[in-house]
């Protein structure tokens, strides 16, 4: 869901400049916009900002339109009205009206803007020129597995992380959950390796990232219904990941109907930012090819 290396990014978007931002359910929504063509929508990861997006926006934005929002209660974005309600539906919502003078879109997203991503492309298919799914953790789709299967076993494994997150955010000790959540996505050891004010800030996003969880693993979308998504996909998962996410795409990829799967070797979940060459590369490529595709003459 989240990454020690995106908490840089989200500080500076919080103490830089202001952003453009629209009203969306009463919660100001702030965004980065550049470029021109073709609109892509990034969408990032639990503790994090649409700043971590910045070097594939670089990237993108000689040729492309590209919208980076702040997602609900993340840099300049408010929180929702009544953010104990929150749902991928909510923030699926969000990344609509931010890309609303857009008639199609590419949508990008990475973790839990993955699983935004997912729940927009069942909610909205037709709205897709191509998707871009990240290591989604979109833990619901893992929920209704039998027991004694993996997928149950793994579902389990997150329910358990999540309960030790949102206990400790309920209980004032946002610290201790994030150490625990920081830990099991990058390794143990990595929350002491944090410099002090970054620990501060993380431990103040812990209700955040609990509420993250909840709307993760409660949607209702199943597998199934992930084969209405037309539109050409690339998943791509890093083979050092959390079994769980890497899982996850597996299964994602299996499905879509119009999906290519790819596995950055020695990559860990934060691969947007650890290997960004290679990731932002793979986008790249994937949005050419999408804009190819439909430009070249029916046989």
């Amino acid at each position: 869901m989240p990454a020690t290396t995106m908490s840089a990014g989200a500080t500076s978007r919080r103490m830089g400049s202001s952003m453009p931002t629209i009203d969306v359910g009463g919660a100001q929504v702030a965004y980065a916009e550049a470029g021109s063509g073709e609109t892509v929508l990034l969408l990032h990861s639990s503790t994090s900002s649409g700043a971590q997006w910045r070097s594939l926006t670089e990237v993108l934005r000689t040729r492309w339109r590209v919208l980076a929002p702040d997602l609900y209660g993340y840099g300049q974005t408010g929180q929702q009205t009544d953010p104990a309600c929150s749902s991928l539906a909510d923030e699926a919502a969000l990344a609509l009206a931010v890309a609303r003078n857009a008639k199609r879109i590419h949508l990008v997203g990475h973790s839990y803007g993955a699983a935004v991503a997912l729940r927009f492309a069942v909610e909205q298919p037709e709205r897709l020129l191509s998707l871009t799914l990240i290591e989604p953790v979109s833990f619901h789709l893992l929920r209704h597995a039998p027991e004694g299967t993996t997928e149950h076993r793994l579902f389990r494994e997150v329910a358990e992380l999540a309960a030790d997150v949102t206990q400790a955010a309920a209980a004032g000790h946002g610290r201790r959950g994030m150490m625990r959540f920081v830990d099991y996505w990058n390794g143990a050891g990595a929350w002491t390796r944090l410099r002090p004010d970054v620990q501060s800030m993380l431990a103040q996003q812990a209700p955040q990232v609990a509420l993250d969880f909840r709307a993760a693993m409660t949607d209702p979308t199943r597998l199934e219904a992930l084969r209405e998504i037309a539109a050409p996909t690339l998943i791509l998962r890093g083979s050092a990941s959390p079994w769980p996410t890497r899982r996850i795409a597996a299964l994602i990829a299996l499905i879509l109907p119009n999906v290519r799967f790819r596995t950055i070797d020695g990559a860990g979940h934060m691969l947007p930012l650890t290997h960004r060459e290679p990731v932002n590369d793979a986008i790249g490529d994937h949005l050419s090819r999408s804009a190819m595709t439909r430009q070249r003459p029916a046989a």
